[in-house]
């Protein structure tokens, strides 16, 4: 599947729940909100610089933000974001 093609369908699919904000605070070790946390996630999706299937999962890597993204292939929700 082409990269760009796939980060549009994540992109347009993509949904949170309440406890992913929690998650992804703790795992980034800050405090954002709601809105700062879908800015950052849009944004590491828009520039990933690979993306691959592993499983039911989709990971996405963003080597400027040092972050990863981990995404539900089937649900496309995020699951959690770590640092590289």
């Amino acid at each position: 599947m082409n990269n760009e093609f796939l980060k549009s369908t994540i992109l347009d699919h993509l949904c949170y729940t309440t406890l992913v904000y929690q998650r992804i605070n703790k795992k980034l070790d800050s405090v954002m909100d709601k809105l700062t946390i879908k800015n950052l996630i849009t944004d590491c999706i828009k520039t990933a610089d690979s993306i691959s299937k592993n499983g039911k999962n989709y990971y996405v890597y963003n080597y400027k933000k040092n972050i990863s993204v981990t995404i539900n292939s089937n649900n496309f929700r995020i699951i959690t974001v770590n640092r590289l």
